[in-house]
């Protein structure tokens, strides 16, 4: 690997629709493709979350809690394997939106790589996509249900993931594609109001903002992921998916205009 990658993560709140039940932004998806594909990004990797493929799933089956006794652990390992194949249909098709936009996407499935204890992270191996890379290739994770010591199976976030390969790749920078512009200054009717700059100071102050369930810590998981990658050296930007160029524009600019981002 020549030189640090690029890591993106696409919300799973982008790509699908989360109040509709596994339904996708097709042509959301396809642009996004394309803006990440054309022209290539040398050193990117590609994560993306579950959102309506996943999260409800994951609520129903109680993947991120501990089981409360054997009968809800038996129903969980069932859950688990439901909802990690409702998680791989939208993995095919952001697959599928990559290779037809002329991207060498290869799949690195999380639960392979990783291993939680207790719904955090207990082991990772990030070898899988240093390969990739240095073959030429685009290694596509996403957020999966993966092994835990204690609970049997929990869930493994793409914000998680991209924290882990923001710092031990030394990545130029970790850039989360969303359905809002940046995180929002305040929750008051009119047009948006952004953070341009994002700091641990501001922590406090977050409100999580509406929608549907999130078992992943929504809003406020991205932003402490954002600190911490910008303490570790790693720039690391929120940005609008919606806004067509906004994600080709965060993989070129520096420092970017737009959006809201943590700095070292």
């Amino acid at each position: 690997m020549a030189d640090p990658p690029i890591v993106v993560k696409l919300g799973g709140s982008v790509v699908t629709r989360k109040r509709q039940a596994e339904r996708l932004r097709p042509k959301v998806l396809e642009r996004l493709g394309t803006e990440l594909a054309d022209p290539p990004t040398p050193g990117l990797i590609v994560l993306h979350g579950a959102g309506s493929f996943g999260h409800p799933g994951a609520r129903r089956f109680g993947l991120a809690r501990a089981p409360a006794d054997p009968a809800e652990a038996r129903a969980r390992d069932r859950g688990g394997a439901i909802v990690a194949r409702e998680v791989r249909r939208l993995h095919n098709e952001v697959l599928r939106a990559l290779i037809d936009a002329g991207a060498p996407a290869y799949s690195v499935p999380a639960h392979l790589h990783a291993r939680n204890r207790e719904g955090q992270l207990a082991a990772f191996d990030e070898g899988p996509f240093v390969r990739a890379l240095a073959a030429g290739w685009v290694p596509v994770s996403f957020g999966d249900v993966v092994p835990d010591e204690v609970w049997g199976q929990s869930i493994l976030s793409a914000d998680t993931l991209a924290l882990e390969l923001g710092r031990r790749l030394h990545a130029r920078r970790v850039v989360f594609v969303s359905d809002v512009p940046g995180i929002l200054r305040s929750p008051e009717p009119g047009p948006p109001r952004i953070f341009a700059r994002w700091t641990r100071g501001d922590l406090p102050g977050l409100r999580g903002g509406p929608g549907a369930p999130d078992v992943t810590g929504g809003i406020r998981r991205k932003a402490e992921v954002m600190v911490a990658l910008a303490e570790a050296g790693v720039p690391a930007g929120l940005v609008s998916g919606l806004v067509p160029g906004a994600a080709r524009r965060a993989l070129r600019d520096e420092p970017p205009p737009f959006g809201t981002w943590a700095l070292p």
